[in-house]
């Protein structure tokens, strides 16, 4: 970015131009006439080469005094800058991997695959804030702890299967995980997002006192329960093969509404990937990064460099009407 700090100066430029006229009328009226009383002394004078440069002084002249009039003026270069000021938020996705996750209502993917694949896009819709994987069954445990190293995290993401942890649900524990990796967080905002599709049935630690300690916290825990209302084909190995078998869909939907009713949260029920993909859209909405952006331009004086250039014109001109372009006083 190039301005001038003192663009009034800009002005004196209009003397140029008068100072051009002023110049042609000197010359007009400078023409004087010699008389000879031979002119063939005056037929072998050469002409100088010096003549056609005679208005060079002139022309030096006006250029230091362009020149010196730009430097008034204060030209300046600037470059843009920008400060960025987040208040970044911690974020832990809670998710289920018992083997019910396995059940095909989310076509064309079971629920753990169309879990994986929306929490990915949601992973790569943030910007500056943490986020860490706890998975959770019969026990729970910590897939990835918060980063920000977003490519990381879906690695891991990826990985998680059915049958890492014994079957079972064991919300409480998997509140508790996430818990003790927040809690001592420093982040603006603390977020749990637990995806189940059944009922509390393994673990110490009840869900209802781990959502309260969540919110001694300030942790606020966001509920999704995943599954088709009434029943929903399952695999099964037998004598045959493999082949699905329709199950009842038991979700504890009045816990898992407790739950985020206690930490200031809120409790969504996906019956489809679409379904879910808005809920994690909803969350996203929800819970934004405040992002400050501070702009301003730094701007570095540049008159010195052209006032030296003045300078060198200004002696060269000198040089030259003393030496080259001397008059005969």
């Amino acid at each position: 970015m190039f301005r001038f700090a003192n663009p009034e100066f800009l002005f004196l430029y209009l003397i140029i131009p008068a100072l051009i006229y002023w110049y042609i009328r000197k010359n007009r009226r400078a023409n004087s006439t010699l008389k000879y009383s031979n002119l063939g002394i005056v037929k072998n004078i050469r002409k100088s080469r010096l003549k056609q440069y005679r208005h060079l002084l002139f022309v030096l002249r006006v250029l230091v005094i362009a020149v010196l009039i730009f430097c008034f003026a204060r030209p300046q270069s600037g470059q843009n800058e920008s400060e960025v000021i987040t208040e970044g938020i911690d974020i832990l996705l809670a998710m289920d991997i018992s083997s019910s996750m396995l059940a095909m209502d989310f076509q064309p993917n079971n629920r753990l695959e169309a879990a994986k694949i929306v929490a990915t896009d949601f992973i790569k819709g943030r910007q500056n804030d943490r986020i860490g994987l706890v998975v959770f069954s019969a026990a729970s445990f910590t897939q990835c702890p918060l980063t920000i190293d977003y490519g990381l995290l879906i690695n891991f993401l990826k990985e998680i299967q059915i049958g890492m942890i014994d079957d079972g649900t064991a919300i409480g524990m998997a509140i508790g995980t996430c818990v003790k990796r927040l809690r001592d967080s420093k982040a603006k905002s603390k977020v749990i997002i637990l995806l189940t599709d059944g009922r509390n049935n393994r673990g110490e630690l009840d869900p209802i006192t781990a959502a309260r300690v969540a919110r001694s916290f300030n942790i606020r825990i966001y509920t999704i329960g995943a599954g088709k209302h009434g029943e929903a084909p399952y695999p099964v190995e037998d004598l045959w093969g493999k082949r699905y078998v329709r199950m009842p869909v038991q979700i504890d939907e009045d816990l898992l509404r407790q739950v985020a009713d206690i930490t200031g949260g809120k409790y969504f029920r996906a019956t489809d990937q679409t379904s879910l993909e808005k809920i994690y859209q909803e969350i996203g909405e929800m819970e934004k990064t405040k992002i400050e952006v501070k702009e301003y331009t730094r701007y570095k004086e540049l008159f010195l460099i052209y006032l030296l250039a003045a300078l060198a014109v200004l002696l060269i001109e000198i040089v030259l009407a003393n030496t080259r372009f001397r008059k005969i006083p």
